[in-house]
């Protein structure tokens, strides 16, 4: 995907180490005002455009009344078909506003195994693709499906399902099984180009190339791949040209052009010959004035000398273009003769010249910060985007996580932050070094001392990108960066953000809180976090999360370690919280939360005549602070004094006549 990620990032300088514990980053606001869309934002318009896209599959109609009748479905189906792209269409069917789309990462760091129910959220659409999957790892999940559809029936999700083509499932399990098959090539060609807004009269008309090409039975995604480079060639065609010459061009484009960029790049002796090809296939479609200054820049990035013409003797653009089959259109901008010309242009400096690559990422950075009216957005992600594929199709992704990592030092500019987030989006996106990517940011978040501005952008990673398919993997590398945090909150904001989207990822997060240390940061998480209204909202639900005995144990862990550890000021305004909700709860759920306190006070040995006291002292605050009747407050503070007296042995287990959640006159 070349979408970019959304990016607001913050501004501190540097990184303060506080002696041999933990390293405490900064977040900074240099990405802040951004105005580029955010991930989120394109991965749903790319999902709405496979929906536009997608031609359905034999047995399509089977395989939504299966995931209909019983809530789960497994595909099965050749490669190519169409399979992985048909359940996340699927899926995309039963969105709710209650749960979250999740792709399952069975094996991956802190992912929960696939027979935990609390993997399963009420609403939740998951995926779990295992079609590369090998025996071993299709033999493992196999033996969770039962108990993964158990809990996603009890919780009214949607799974689907892609197995390994010719992979064993238990008889118990075909029932649910459809198989996939592809869907005529000539349908699927059809209704891409007629997407890409190619003419009725055109893509409808018989023509050999199409024939030929669709001879063979083509994946679906090289069939994209061919309707998007004809929708390509028709943009660059002249009037006079129509749909059989723009296949043509399709086809030719999808012939290996790499023998005439050998013979061409030996033909060009000149370094700024050279420089000016590297430069226009990095920037293909730019202004000229782009690939002018930036090929001005390589060549001083690679140290050649200047030749010491005088300027009004130098080669015009024009010229210099024309000798590398390149031209300047209407609109100033430039581009290659020859359809995806540009892509063989990178793949041979790329292959046939490897000391070139540390040059290549210095000076992309260099052209992300120029100050041009022409180098906009667009013109940036396309060229980071190509600068990541390099990487990316050699299998060099450690060698862009790298790049990503120094584009982010301490001078960085808002520009280069932004093509830091981009260049990690590239391979969290790439089918196949996106576990690479995910298991390196983990080690950054939990492990590495971060540089630089390098935090905010793992903030924006984690946030925008990784949580769109992955909530649980972003949820615990925020809460690394929100506890090595000071100075601002945006992991933490970040943090609570991601958890108030989902009561299994608050489930989470609180269970997390719970088994930590505690430590100051951890409290800090946990008095952010602990808002008792989504704890208290049932909706949805046949009972609200401070109801469940988990998530009970994690509060009352949580409450006891911030009574012993902070003074009353600190958590003062977050217990006033939960007291004004007990007041003015009208079921059971305020003498809940106010259970919650006295255990968590009951459980500080020494202190608990200090704990007690303290949250008396706050309920008598909270009774002036309340927003609602005054009677409610005072009655709720009569309770919370009768069950301190129950928890020290001095009163009647029976509660007082007027209790929190009574409504008075």
């Amino acid at each position: 995907m070349n979408q970019p990620g959304g990016t607001w990032v913050e501004n501190p300088r540097g990184v303060t180490h506080t002696g041999p514990g933990n390293i405490y980053v900064n977040v900074g606001a240099q990405l802040q005002d951004s105005d580029k869309p955010a991930f989120r934002r394109a991965a749903e318009d790319q999902l709405r455009w496979l929906r536009r896209v997608l031609v359905d599959p034999v047995n399509m109609g089977k395989a939504r009344a299966t995931l209909a009748e019983t809530g789960s479905v497994i595909l099965d189906g050749t490669p190519g078909s169409g399979r992985t792209s048909a359940a996340r269409v699927l899926l995309r069917e039963y969105h709710q506003d209650s749960g979250v789309f999740h792709e399952l990462l069975p094996g991956e760091e802190d992912e929960l195994s696939l027979h935990d129910p609390a993997l399963v959220e009420a609403g939740d659409q998951l995926l779990l693709d295992l079609s590369a999957a090998d025996d071993r790892q299709w033999s493992a999940a196999r033996a969770d499906l039962s108990a993964l559809r158990k809990a996603v029936h009890e919780q009214h999700a949607h799974l689907v399902v892609v197995m390994p083509h010719g992979g064993i499932l238990d008889p118990g399990l075909q029932y649910y099984r459809v198989e996939i098959q592809r869907p005529p090539g000539l349908n699927v060609l059809r209704r891409h180009l007629r997407v890409h807004g190619v003419p009725y009269e055109q893509y409808m008309q018989s023509d050999l190339t199409v024939a030929e090409f669709l001879d063979e039975k083509r994946p679906m995604r090289e069939i994209a791949d061919f309707a998007d480079l004809v929708r390509r060639a028709r943009d660059t065609s002249r009037p006079d040209k129509g749909f059989a010459q723009w296949c043509a061009m399709a086809k030719k484009a999808r012939n290996d052009q790499r023998k005439q960029v050998t013979t061409l790049v030996a033909r060009l002796s000149e370094a700024s010959q050279r420089a000016l090809l590297i430069t226009v296939a990095m920037l293909h479609g730019a202004h000229a004035d782009v690939i002018h200054r930036a090929a001005q820049i390589l060549l001083r990035a690679l140290d050649s000398p200047a030749d010491g013409i005088p300027l009004l003797q130098h080669k015009d653009l024009a010229k210099r273009l024309d000798e590398i089959s390149a031209d300047t259109g209407p609109d100033g901008h430039v581009r290659f003769k020859q359809l995806d010309y540009d892509s063989a242009v990178r793949a041979h400096f790329w292959d046939f010249m490897p000391d070139l690559r540390p040059h290549l990422g210095t000076w992309t950075a260099s052209v992300v910060d120029l100050n041009d009216p022409h180098v906009v957005p667009a013109v940036r992600d396309d060229l980071v985007a190509r600068m990541s594929d390099q990487y990316l199709r050699t299998g060099r992704w450690d060698g862009l996580a790298s790049l990503a990592e120094r584009w982010s030092s301490e001078s960085a500019s808002k520009e280069r932050l932004e093509a830091a987030v981009h260049a990690l989006t590239c391979g969290l996106t790439d089918p196949a070094h996106d576990r690479e990517f995910r298991k390196r940011i983990y080690q950054w978040c939990a492990e590495r001392r971060l540089r630089g501005e390098f935090a905010q952008v793992l903030v924006q990673v984690c946030a925008d990108v990784l949580a769109a398919s992955h909530p649980d993997q972003a949820l615990l590398r925020l809460y690394y960066l929100a506890r090595r945090e000071r100075g601002t909150t945006h992991a933490l904001q970040a943090l609570c953000d991601l958890a108030s989207s989902s009561r299994r990822l608050r489930r989470r997060l609180l269970d997390r809180l719970a088994r930590s240390d505690l430590s100051l940061p951890d409290l800090g998480i946990f008095l952010r976090a602990c808002d008792p209204v989504p704890l208290t909202d049932p909706s949805g639900t046949s009972r609200a999360l401070v109801e469940e005995s988990g998530v009970q144990r994690s509060l009352t862990t949580c409450w006891h370690a911030v009574l012993v550890e902070l003074p009353r000021a600190t958590w003062q305004p977050r217990a006033e919280h939960w007291l004004h909700l007990a007041a003015d709860d009208t079921g059971h759920l305020g003498a809940v939360l106010l259970d919650i306190l006295v255990n968590a006070a009951d459980r500080c040995e020494g202190r608990r005549g200090d704990a007690f006291a303290a949250l008396y002292a706050s309920a008598r605050k909270a009774e002036r602070t309340a927003p609602g009747r005054p009677a409610r407050s005072v009655a709720t503070t009569e309770l919370l004094l009768h069950k301190i007296s129950v928890a020290q042995g001095l009163g009647p287990a029976a509660p007082p006549p007027a209790s929190a959640g009574e409504t008075r006159p």
